[in-house]
């Protein structure tokens, strides 16, 4: 089977709850929404070893003796899974009075002994509140509204508290509040490929950050995902990578328990045997009670967007079919710690909204090449539709003329709707032949343009500083046919976003399709051959026609 585990199994194993959960879950839990709601609760051989691996503590003897090996679980199971399921029975057991998911010392044979949690706080988090109740949280209800305990949890649709009182679970869409941030005894984070949005990020960072505020406790956190969307900057990419460097060599993190299953690369995917196959193998156990046959013949469907297929039934992380940009080949371009000196010749890309969307700033080393993000202004994610937002232009302008202090700028190329009163006056300041209005609403040469960095992309041609936000907008970018063709009559595209609504931005990876597309107009123009030969006539200025 094709897996990535981290830390791999020890030849002797270590002590562990795992066998009582496992035992308590099936005596006293119930399977939530779906075919077999309330029925008793059964655990595949799979997710069975994760509750072994989960909940190992240190051995009698250990300086940590009973306290649990790892402060965070990430498991990455294929779509159709019972994912969400898994989350909120292990949610159930960290909830009910009686159940062993904590060490109360040893027994004769050095095994630990389980004891309920005193007073748990379980935040369970979704991507956004339309979500809550659909994920883990709605699956919690059902277990403890319908299972042989009921009486013993006070249940509400935002809250389940134990019934004296003491412990709750709550739903959320973000972070804990200030009360509570502290309090948590076991959090869930609930299809974490799907966390994408930087207020998501910094609550799965700050809700970390709160797990060693109550050491009594034991606090843990469990992530659950499918194969996430590579360079969309989702908390399930970063955990993965940091199972990879851990995997690697590359980074020690004694903390953190991850679990990954996929098919591997052997399988033809062209066939329907092959394709059952594959299937089979990334849902191990689970493909057991799974309509497999139906799973596989999904490819054959015209129009199947077989890049998304892969990704959610065969958990391997790969490209969107519609996103513009090579993604992993950007991620291998990145530099990080990489600066433009002062005084380098750059030059600039600028586009973005005033209110509804972001506002990016984009330089751009005419000779090194080196991609770097100087600006970006994000309407927050938390204001409501109707809440009055507009871009701080104070503080673009500061920006704009840090750049031109600093650097020595070739051209600056910007989307005027918007910013054209804005654009009108830096070049008035700047000069007329350095500030630029470039219209991206001009099919043919922004489609021209859009290719030029994604050859860029795939062939090397750029460096990054690996800056997150630059990456994330890049890798939001979907590629959107257009009626016009090259001269060789290949379709041309521009980028724009998954869909107008879409929060998840791009205004940055258009700002750097501006900053390299008059990066490339520099070098056209001879600007680094003038700028090393200052008593030379300057050439013209070429700016290139498609």
């Amino acid at each position: 089977m094709a897996t990535l585990i981290v830390p791999k199994p020890d030849p002797e194993p270590w002590p562990t709850l795992g066998p009582q959960v496992v035992s308590f879950l099936e005596e006293r839990a119930v399977f939530g929404p779906g075919d077999l709601r309330g029925q008793p609760a059964t655990l595949d051989a799979e997710k069975r070893g994760a509750i072994y691996r989960a909940y190992e503590v240190f051995p009698p003897g250990h300086p940590r003796a009973g306290r649990r090996r790892f402060s965070r679980v990430g498991l990455s199971w294929p779509k159709g899974t019972a994912k969400t399921e898994f989350m909120a029975w292990i949610a159930y057991a960290e909830l009910h009075p009686e159940a062993p998911v904590r060490c109360d010392g040893f027994d004769a044979n050095g095994q630990p002994v389980g004891r309920p949690v005193s007073d748990p706080y379980i935040p369970l988090v979704a991507y956004t509140a339309e979500q809550t109740e659909e994920l883990a949280f709605g699956a919690l209800y059902v277990v403890c509204s319908e299972g042989p305990d009921a009486d013993l949890f006070d249940i509400g649709l935002t809250r389940i508290m134990r019934a004296n009182g003491e412990g709750k679970a709550v739903p959320l869409a973000g972070s804990p509040n200030s009360r509570d941030g502290a309090r948590t005894t076991f959090q869930g984070f609930d299809e974490t490929h799907r966390m994408t949005l930087p207020r998501l990020r910094q609550a799965h960072e700050t809700m970390l950050g709160n797990l060693p505020k109550r050491p009594l406790a034991d606090p843990w956190a469990l992530e659950v995902t499918t194969a996430f969307e590579p360079g969309a900057g989702s908390v399930a990419e970063a955990t993965y990578d940091e199972a990879v460097m851990i995997d690697e060599g590359k980074l020690d993190n004694p903390s953190l328990f991850f679990f990954h299953r996929f098919a591997g690369g052997k399988h033809d995917l062209d066939s329907h045997a092959g394709r059952v196959a594959a299937v089979r193998e990334a849902r191990g156990p689970a493909a057991e009670w799974s309509d497999v046959d139906a799973v596989a013949a999904q490819w054959a469907r015209p129009g199947a967007d077989g890049p998304y297929l892969e990704r959610v039934w065969l958990n391997r992380t790969v490209q969107s079919a519609r996103q513009a940009f090579d993604v992993r080949a950007w991620s291998k371009l990145a530099e990080p710690g990489a600066m433009l000196p002062d005084g380098e010749l750059v030059t600039v890309g600028f586009d973005g909204a005033r209110r509804r969307d972001a506002t990016g700033l984009v330089v751009v080393g005419v000779e090194s090449g080196l991609v770097v993000p100087w600006g970006c202004w994000q309407r927050p994610a938390h204001l409501p539709d109707d809440a009055d937002w507009e871009v701080p232009e104070d503080e673009v302008d500061a920006a704009v003329s840090d750049i031109f202090e600093r650097f020595d700028v070739w051209r600056m190329y910007g989307d005027p709707p918007f910013w054209q009163d804005a654009l009108r006056r830096w070049s008035g300041e700047f000069g007329e032949r350095r500030v630029v209005e470039w219209w991206t609403n001009r099919q043919r040469p922004t489609a021209y343009a859009c290719r030029t960095l994604a050859t860029a992309i795939e062939t090397g041609g750029l460096r990054h500083t690996g800056d997150r936000e630059l990456t994330a907008h890049v890798a939001n970018a979907r590629r959107k046919d257009l009626s016009v063709r090259d001269e060789d009559g290949a379709p041309l595209w521009r980028i724009e976003k998954a869909r107008p609504d879409s929060p998840h931005k791009i205004d940055l990876a258009m700002s750097l399709v501006l900053a390299w597309e008059a990066r490339g107009d520099a070098l056209a123009a001879g600007a680094l051959q003038a700028r090393r030969a200052p008593a030379l006539a300057s050439p013209a200025d070429i700016v290139r026609v498609r």
